[in-house]
């Protein structure tokens, strides 16, 4: 099972809440180099960050899940 990475975060909070959010719609992340990150004051940026990862086959699904989630309703059509 190959791992890609569908977020990348520079502190724990972030990516733990992408974690929990893609959890709670029933994909299977991971979170990846957050010890290595934290093990220096910047070394997270250095490090490429904190990753989540999902499998393969859930990748692109994960991701648009993510993006839709993520965007704001138009402030234009609310009364």
């Amino acid at each position: 099972m190959s791992l890609i990475t569908i977020v990348t975060a520079f502190n724990p909070a972030d990516a733990h809440l992408a974690r929990a959010r893609l959890e709670a719609a029933g994909f299977h992340p991971v979170v990846m180099h957050e010890t290595a990150a934290l093990s220096m004051d910047g070394y997270a940026m250095a490090a490429g960050g904190i990753q989540v990862q999902v499998p393969e086959i859930e990748a692109a699904e994960a991701r648009q899940f993510l993006d839709a989630s993520e965007t704001l309703p138009d402030e234009s059509t609310t009364p």
